[in-house]
């Protein structure tokens, strides 16, 4: 496996967003992110450099609804949508897929 992600909520929150771990230094991370869910047609309508925050934040449709894909310097990435169908959508793209290994997390964590 090359990355390794959870499925959790967001800190207090109890929506779920995926937080990749492991892998995302990769230099063939996004692309191979970006095949993975390539059934719900994913589309990149905006990429915002938050140097102040040092991530790059880009804004993303596609066939499930919008979601956006956080990747900072310390070599997380996270996928966030209001569309809680979309998140479990990609969830299952990336479970089915060879380079993706979702490692189970305890929910009462992120309280």
């Amino acid at each position: 496996m090359k990355y390794k992600y959870h499925l959790r909520p967001g800190y207090k929150s109890q929506d779920l967003l995926i937080e990749i771990f492991s892998g995302v230094e990769d230099e063939n991370f996004m692309t191979d992110l970006l095949d993975s869910i390539a059934a719900i047609h994913p589309k990149m309508d905006e990429i915002n450099d938050l140097w102040m925050n040092d991530e790059i934040l880009m804004e993303m449709s596609s066939d499930s609804g919008f979601f956006s894909i956080s990747k900072d310097i310390w070599d997380f990435a996270f996928i966030m949508s209001d569309n809680q169908e979309c998140i479990n959508r990609i969830n299952s793209l990336l479970s089915e897929n060879k380079n993706f290994q979702k490692v189970e997390v305890d929910f009462e964590n992120y309280k």
